[in-house]
């Protein structure tokens, strides 16, 4: 996991967000909220929960696919940032 304090208090952060989030979509289902009201909490949460997932396979690759003393000019550098942008276009 982090391999960084401060990544780990990012992390952490947003999974105590997610927590609240589906903490409200419950408290809508037991109040026998609107659909509607329901299905965006649920959706704002999926959305909250592939941000974390994208953050958690970013640290990943930076961490363990690309050597820091590499340049940014290396064809594996360019390789694992590509593979980044696309993580992130693909879950947000």
């Amino acid at each position: 996991m982090p391999h960084v304090a401060s990544e780990k208090v990012k992390l952490l952060n947003r999974i105590k967000r997610i927590k609240g989030q589906v903490e409200a979509i419950e408290r809508a289902v037991e109040a026998d909220g609107e659909c509607a009201r329901v299905l965006q909490q649920a959706t704002a949460c999926r959305g909250a929960l592939d941000g974390f997932i994208g953050e958690v396979i970013e640290d990943h690759i930076r961490e363990h696919m690309i050597d820091p003393s590499a340049p940014r000019d290396d064809p594996r550098v360019q390789a694992a940032e590509e593979l980044v942008a696309i993580v992130h276009s693909y879950l947000t």
